[in-house]
């Protein structure tokens, strides 16, 4: 049992590494879409998923904020204000979206969210 879960665990690693900066932050936008999704499908049976949802999304925006704003960052500055720009406003809807929860608010954000995940992989 033991090297069976060792197995899986080196093949996890190997795939972890394998994967570049910018997918790992596609696939993380994409994951924080679907919760969001989710949420507004199933309002009446998932609303009290919400405010989770909600909190990943801007957790992980507080991360891409982070990194775009390390000294080290490679980006111009004209995208690094944009995508500073963008956060802002995701703050901001997250807030509104806190304070006045209906599911029709949602689908900016998840739209927000796929659509950087989908220029992330270059589509």
């Amino acid at each position: 049992m033991q090297h069976g879960f060792n197995a899986y665990a080196s093949a996890a690693r190997t795939a972890q590494s394998a994967v570049s900066p910018r997918e790992l932050e596609a696939s993380l936008l994409l994951k924080a879409a679907v919760r969001l999704q989710s949420v507004a499908d199933d309002w009446l049976g998932r609303q009290r998923e919400l405010d989770d949802a909600l909190n990943y999304n801007r957790k992980l925006w507080t991360l891409l904020v982070s990194a775009v704003i390390a000294e080290d960052n490679p980006l111009p500055v004209e995208i690094k204000r944009n995508i500073l720009g963008l956060a802002n406003f995701i703050f901001n809807q997250t807030f509104r979206i806190s304070a006045n929860p209906v599911p029709e608010s949602l689908t900016v954000l998840i739209g927000i969210n796929r659509d950087i995940a989908a220029g992330l992989r270059g589509r």
